[in-house]
């Protein structure tokens, strides 16, 4: 067995590899469906490397040389396709059809051409290059960019130009005449060595984008309230924290409510039915608060807001629209004449204090709306006894 023999089984197994990689990932990915193009691009360009094996030690040298270049131009047309999908590119399959077809009966055309010749080399290598460049091209549009796809992009485009570069060297040190002398040039030692050094590279990098995004979905999961769709104690703690960092001098307040009579809801239509209530009020506070706000639900029926750049004022005059709203929520499955209400604790930001201990002062103004019969707006600090008014 000689180093192209080698380098060839060598690949087949990475691709393999690859491809169950991805197959894998895509059972916990988002990217279900792009996981899984990308993995069959893998299965199929692996094939590559089997009809290259076939075309040295078989007769069939035309059949599976014509077979070694469609498994990579659809190998990596898969790809393409599984890149584009994951950075929501649309794709048209007519065109990725006839393209496939168009350069098969190109490399029909030039098969008798010597390996090394430059017409054969350019026009074998070309279809693989531009597939690589439009998969590029699909991650430089993305509007939104990360490090790690403008890593892939140039990764892409990298690989694009190399396939490129391969028709020079097969020029300058030879390709062999046929198709069966390829296996035995420097050329194929060349090309294989290459080939498995970008299937790695490629591979490593495209699995790394879709395990950051699985990453990113398990912090969100973590941090987010399933019931609600709000933010749990832990997101909401996290996100406050890093807006104060950022704004440490900013006025800021923070406001906690309640629903009030929670309990009687439970009792009286099910705790199927307070589930509904506590979805619809998330619901409600998600559309209705600032959108620079952070909302989140610290626990049963109490649900807390940070709102950054506002005023203690003006977030008393947020709590009392927010406690107008949810007197006229309707909920599905409840009686028409159903109505609940809630009560709202107010307390401007104060920077000296912690994080614990401002929002322990905002639930000793919602403690005092609580006192004051509910269903009213109450804060703490030297605005209290003007502010605490229009409550009701």
């Amino acid at each position: 067995m000689n180093g192209t023999n080698f380098l060839l089984g060598v690949n087949f197994v990475i691709a393999m590899s690859f491809c169950l990689a991805f197959f894998v990932v895509s059972t916990r990915s988002r990217s279900k469906i792009a996981a899984r193009w990308i993995a069959a691009g893998f299965a199929v360009a692996s094939l590559s490397a089997l009809c290259e094996l076939a075309v040295a030690h078989t007769e069939w040298v035309k059949a599976f040389a014509i077979g070694a270049f469609c498994a990579v131009l659809g190998g990596l047309q898969l790809l393409q396709v599984g890149v584009a999908r994951l950075y929501s590119h649309r794709i048209n399959p007519h065109r990725q059809i006839l393209f496939f077809l168009g350069w098969t009966i190109v490399d029909l055309i030039i098969y008798d051409l010597p390996r090394g010749s430059v017409t054969h080399s350019v026009l074998y290598q070309a279809p693989f290059g531009l597939i690589a460049l439009m998969a590029a091209r699909s991650v430089f549009q993305q509007r939104s960019r990360a490090g790690i796809d403008q890593a892939l992009a140039l990764l892409l485009a990298f690989t694009g130009l190399h396939f490129f570069a391969k028709a020079l060297v097969a020029v300058t040190v030879g390709a062999g005449g046929t198709a069966k002398d390829y296996i035995q040039t420097n050329y194929a030692i060349i090309s294989q060595s290459s080939t498995a050094i970008m299937i790695v590279a490629v591979g490593l990098m495209l699995l790394s984008v879709l395990v950051l995004d699985i990453m990113t979905d398990e912090r969100s999961n973590s941090e987010t309230d399933m019931l609600s769709s709000l933010l749990n104690r832990r997101g909401f703690e996290k996100r406050t924290l890093q807006i104060i960092r950022r704004f440490p001098k900013e006025p800021h307040a923070v406001i906690m409510c309640d629903l009030d009579h929670f309990k009687s809801i439970n009792d009286t239509y099910g705790h199927y039915h307070g589930d509904r209530v506590i979805e619809a009020f998330g619901q409600l506070l998600t559309a209705a608060a600032p959108a620079d706000a952070v909302v989140g639900r610290m626990g049963g029926e109490e649900f807390a807001l940070f709102l950054p750049h506002v005023t203690v004022g003006a977030a008393v005059g947020v709590a009392n629209e927010l406690r107008r709203r949810i007197s006229a929520l309707v909920v599905a499955g409840l009686p028409q004449e159903f109505r609940t209400t809630a009560s709202f604790g107010v307390a401007p930001w104060e920077p000296e204090l912690s994080l614990a201990q401002n929002l322990q002062r905002a639930d000793m103004a919602l403690y005092q709306a609580k006192k004051s019969g509910r269903n009213c707006v109450r804060t703490v600090g030297p605005e209290a006894t003007t502010l605490s008014v229009a409550a009701r």
